[in-house]
């Protein structure tokens, strides 16, 4: 009898610490409070399939020669990135002459030449030191010893483009007096393909203080479907969500199923995945200064680094509700009214 009391006491106990947990994850929920949704309804509409396939089909095309980090075509992209942001009148965060963070030849690995990344920024009005930061690595693998160039129209012209269109969604908002109340940093990473070393030199250089980053939002590949989506192209993996705050996770659910219900799937999360990505792009430099990130993924496929991974094979529909998703997330973060929370993971 004395057995059977005891393993009744564990059942309770068991129970309540389940339905204690339980209710702490539904006031969470509860607490987030979507904001200015039909701003951000109208200013995602400005980002359009027409303008995203216009960059991914520049970015990825043969006069940028596959954007070998430290190479001719890799410079010609950051010039036409700078561009971008000067004709959208989008100010750089470094100063007036320039919207390039260099990185030395002696942070990159050996024989790799001088390198940028591209930085842009929106200055909050409210909060203006506490900054949202959206990454996007442009660099790829150049040309083949055959002469076939890497295109990398997913990799990552979709991010790229993705980005593109999100700071001229934010830009075009602030110029109608709706501006970000906490700042908006746009970064385009050189030298992901040999090591992060472009998001791995800017948190050791940050622009502005790492204490002061609330989240990064990594785009890395969001331009096609995997094999394993063929029949329910609606979905895009997510990263690293929940990994250092339960708060990011769930905004991120809550503000997908207010306007777009895209299928957000988080197998490439678990951290048992054979695949480790969640250490394989730019936002991991991040995660490691505990800094809480999203890695925006629709995994790999037959072209995955290869010359074949080119402008023509991008579901520009996906692309773009995807695009709008991380634009409406990091709208939500710049301009809800507390600081996102940090808990690393735990439930408080």
């Amino acid at each position: 009898m004395k057995t059977i009391l005891i393993a009744s006491a564990f059942t309770l106990v068991g129970s309540c610490a389940t339905t204690k947990y339980t209710t702490k994850i539904q006031n969470l929920k509860d607490s987030i409070q979507i904001v200015d949704s039909a701003l951000v309804a109208t200013y995602a509409n400005t980002i359009t399939s027409e303008d995203l396939s216009n960059e991914v089909y520049t970015i990825s095309s043969d006069n940028f020669e596959g954007r070998k980090t430290g190479e001719l075509g890799q410079k010609l992209a950051s010039q036409f990135l700078e561009n971008y942001y000067i004709d959208q009148q989008i100010q750089s965060p470094i100063d007036s002459t320039t919207y390039f963070q260099t990185i030395p030849k002696s942070f990159l690995p050996k024989d790799t030449k001088v390198s940028e990344n591209v930085l842009a920024y929106i200055k909050g009005s409210e909060k203006p030191d506490e900054v949202i930061i959206i990454t996007a690595h442009y660099d790829h693998l150049g040309i083949l010893t055959d002469g076939q160039i890497n295109s990398g129209a997913d990799d990552n012209g979709s991010g790229t483009a993705a980005i593109m269109e999100i700071a001229q969604a934010f830009k075009m908002a602030k110029d109608a007096g709706h501006g970000p109340k906490r700042s908006v940093l746009f970064i385009h990473f050189t030298a992901e393909e040999i090591g992060l070393g472009g998001s791995e030199y800017y948190t050791d250089h940050p622009v502005f203080p790492l204490e002061n980053t609330i989240v990064d939002l990594n785009i890395d590949m969001i331009g096609r479907v995997d094999a394993a989506h063929q029949n329910n192209k609606n979905y895009m993996y997510l990263i690293g969500s929940d990994r250092l705050s339960n708060e990011l996770h769930y905004i991120s659910e809550k503000v997908n199923k207010t306007y777009f219900n895209i299928d957000l799937d988080y197998k490439y999360n678990a951290e048992d995945d054979n695949n480790h990505f969640y250490t394989r792009s730019d936002h991991f430099n991040f995660a490691k200064n505990g800094i809480p990130v999203i890695f925006y993924f629709n995994g790999v496929h037959e072209d995955y680094h290869k010359p074949s991974d080119k402008p023509d094979k991008i579901d520009f529909e996906e692309l773009t509700k995807r695009t709008k998703l991380i634009f409406a997330t990091a709208w939500q973060l710049a301009n809800q009214d507390h600081r996102l929370k940090i808990d690393n993971g735990i439930i408080q």
